[in-house]
C-alpha cells in the first residue's frame, strides 16, 4: 500500500501500535511482533532523565525481533532530549518519538507531554536538538489541542513548529486533552474525537507524513482512515484484543489474512517466558499482556482465569501458559467469551 509524501519512512508507519504506559514494555512488544511483522511498535513513554541516569538495559533493552521499534521520550529540555535520543540510537531503535500528548499529573509537573501543545517553540527546540544528534527519524505524537485552545490554530502551530525543526512525521491523537479536571483515562474517552481536524491538517500538508490515533477499534476503521492520512495507530483495541494484529500484514500488503498458528504462538511465548524466568523475571511479566488473546473463543474465560490466578504465583513456569492454552477450543468462536 503506497502513500504520498515522505515515502522513505512511510512503509514502516502505515500501521502502528501506540505507546502505552505500563503496557507496551519489551514483553508486550515481543508478543505483538509474533502477530504482525509489519506494524511499527512503540515503547512506553520514557522520561529523558530516566534514560540518562537510570538503568538503561532495564529501560531500553529489547529483543531484536521487535524491529521496527520506536523509542518514545518524554521531556522538554532540548539537551536532555538529545542525549537521551543518542542513547536510544545506540541501543538500536529505529525511530525517536517525542510525547506531546500525555496529560497525566506526572508529566504536567515536569511541564512536558500534552503541556507542550501550549509551547510549540519548546517542541521545535527539542526536535531540532534530537535531529542534530541522531540520524534516525525523529517524530512527534500530539493532541489536537489542550483545554480551551482553538484546535484549528493550536494544531497548525504545533505541526508547523515540529516540521520547521525537521520532524519526520506527526502522529495526532484526534482529541483535545484537558489538563485539569480529567484523569488520563478520562482524557482518552471523554473529549470528543475529531478525525476531520486531522484530515484537514493532512489536506493542507500533502507532502508531510501525518498519522491518526484515538478511538480506532478495528482494521476496517483503520483502512478507512488510510484513505485520508498516511498512517493509523491503534492503542487499547490492539492491547485488549491482540488477535486483531494478526490481520495487519494483510491490510498493509493487500492480501488475504493468514490464519494464526496459535499452538506455535504459545510455544514461542512459552520459550520466551522461560528465558525471561531464567534471567530472574517472573512468568506474569510476559503473560499479563496475553490475557485478551483468545477473545471470542470458547474457553477464553478459563484461559484468562488460569493466567490471572496461577501465572502470578512465585515460581510459576511456562507450563501455566500451556495449561491455560489447553482450555481454549479453537474450533468454536463466539462474539464474546
Amino acid at each position: 500500500m503506497e502513500k504520498a509524501g515522505n515515502s522513505h519512512i512511510c512503509a514502516s508507519r502505515l500501521f502502528a501500535v501506540a505507546p502505552m504506559i505500563d503496557w507496551t514494555d519489551r514483553h508486550c512488544r515481543f508478543f505483538h511482533r509474533q502477530l504482525t511483522g509489519g506494524a511499527l511498535l512503540y515503547t512506553e513513554m520514557i522520561v529523558a532523565d530516566a534514560v540518562i541516569h537510570g538503568d538503561r538495559e532495564r529501560l531500553l533493552g529489547f529483543d531484536r525481533s521487535e524491529h521496527p521499534v520506536a523509542l518514545q521520550l518524554g521531556g522538554s529540555d532540548p539537551e536532555k532530549l538529545a542525549e537521551a535520543a543518542e542513547i536510544g540510537a545506540g541501543f538500536g531503535y529505529d525511530e525517536i518519538n517525542l510525547n506531546v500528548g500525555c496529560p497525566s499529573d506526572r508529566v504536567q509537573s515536569g511541564t512536558f507531554g500534552a503541556c507542550l501543545m501550549k509551547t510549540p517553540g519548546v517542541v521545535a527546540a527539542g526536535v531540532a536538538a534530537m535531529k542534530a544528534r541522531v540520524s534516525l527519524p525523529v517524530t512527534v505524537k500530539c493532541r489536537i489541542g489542550v483545554d480551551d485552545q482553538d484546535t484549528e490554530t493550536a494544531l497548525d502551530a504545533l505541526a508547523d513548529a515540529a516540521w520547521s525543526a525537521g520532524a519526520d512525521a506527526l502522529w495526532v491523537h484526534a482529541r483535545k486533552a484537558w489538563l485539569q479536571g480529567l484523569s488520563p483515562r478520562e482524557n482518552r474517552e471523554i473529549p470528543p474525537l475529531d478525525y476531520n481536524r486531522v484530515y484537514r491538517l493532512k489536506q493542507a500538508n500533502p507532502d508531510r507524513f501525518i498519522g491518526i490515533n484515538g478511538g480506532i477499534v478495528s482494521l476496517d476503521e483503520a483502512a478507512a482512515h488510510l484513505a485520508h492520512v498516511d498512517g493509523v495507530m491503534l492503542g487499547r483495541a490492539a492491547y485488549q484484543n491482540p488477535a486483531i494484529l494478526a490481520g495487519v500484514d494483510a491490510l498493509l500488503e493487500g492480501g488475504e489474512r493468514a490464519p494464526v498458528d496459535y499452538a506455535l504462538l504459545i510455544e514461542t511465548m512459552a520459550a520466551y517466558a522461560e528465558r525471561h524466568i531464567a534471567s530472574g523475571g517472573r512468568l506474569s511479566h510476559v503473560t499479563r499482556h496475553m490475557i485478551g488473546l483468545f477473545h471470542g473463543f470458547d474457553g477464553a474465560r478459563r484461559y484468562r482465569q488460569i493466567l490471572s490466578s496461577k501465572a502470578t504465583k512465585p515460581g510459576a513456569g511456562a507450563e501455566v501458559l500451556r495449561e491455560a492454552f489447553s482450555a481454549v477450543d479453537l474450533g468454536t468462536r463466539r462474539d464474546a467469551a
